[in-house]
């Protein structure tokens, strides 16, 4: 099970799958993309792509419904990947309670129905398995205005952390996959509170983040890699490897780094609200 399967990470995590044989189950919110990548598998790669449905992750009675679906026709599934994602950033004083409510309904609850619906019915099989949850960079280090979306992927980060521990006895394992920058359409649409993005001060921002960015086939590689080696923390560039180790082992410095980064964010924000525009 693929979600988030239509674009950027899952989309092609899901030709990857394909390509190494798997038996992929696809959803995505975006219907015309989801039923692309679904053709796109069966011409290239004559991959088994089982079963196609366009829903809402967030929506719980529409996973639960889908997890019938599957199980019915299928019985239980052997990995279950929770790609699908969204991301706002803004100060806190920007932000508004829709930004908040969308990243914990999508990025975290998300997962939660899928794992919910889907993980049970494993438990049952007895064959073990592995489970994917898509954290964040944000997920491991304080990124300036990223409180909303932070705690949505701290969340997923401490669910999956708990379920490494408590579906070993079912040889079940849990890869927790944190991409630092990829080159993805969430890039170019994610929002970012009470900013002119056109703003050529912001604009530098994005190009200095995409000039690190990697691809999403590079992302899904690391996944597949993660799974067959069952590594938990799965890492798609080297930054945030190192990042993560700079934060655990000097504190204070890593404090220093953040209050700075944090700094001239927003002083960019300043000069590039929609207020000064």
């Amino acid at each position: 099970m693929i979600t988030g399967a239509a674009s950027g990470i899952g989309r092609a995590t899901a030709i990857a799958t394909a390509a190494r044989g798997g038996q992929v189950f696809l959803t995505d919110i975006a219907e015309r993309g989801l039923e692309e990548v679904a053709a796109q598998i069966r011409e290239s790669s004559g991959g088994a792509v089982s079963y196609v449905k366009a829903l809402d992750i967030s929506d719980y009675e529409a996973v639960l419904a889908m997890a019938e679906e599957i199980h019915v026709a299928h019985g239980s599934l052997d990995i279950v990947m929770n790609i699908a994602g969204v991301s706002a950033w803004g100060s806190v004083d920007k932000l508004e309670h829709r930004h908040w409510q969308r990243m914990v309904d999508i990025n975290l609850m998300g997962p939660i129905h899928v794992i919910e619906c889907f993980v049970p019915a494993m438990m049952e099989a007895d064959r073990g398995g592995h489970i994917v949850n898509v954290s964040s960079a944000a997920g491991l280090l304080a990124l300036p205005w990223h409180a909303a979306y932070s705690a949505s992927k701290f969340g997923l980060r401490g669910v999956s952390e708990v379920l490494r521990f408590d579906l070993r006895r079912n040889d079940i394992h849990v890869s927790l996959v944190c991409p630092g920058a990829v080159a993805t359409p969430l890039v170019d649409t994610v929002e970012i509170a009470g900013v002119n993005r056109d703003d050529p001060r912001v604009q530098k921002l994005v190009r200095r983040f995409e000039s690190r960015a990697v691809s999403p086939e590079s992302v899904a590689d690391s996944i597949l890699a993660g799974i067959e080696k069952n590594r938990y923390m799965v890492f798609t560039s080297r930054d945030i490897q190192i990042g993560y180790w700079f934060q655990r082992k000097f504190a204070w410095p890593y404090e220093l780094v953040m209050r700075i980064a944090n700094d001239q964010l927003t002083a960019v924000g300043r000069r590039a609200s929609w207020q000064d525009s």
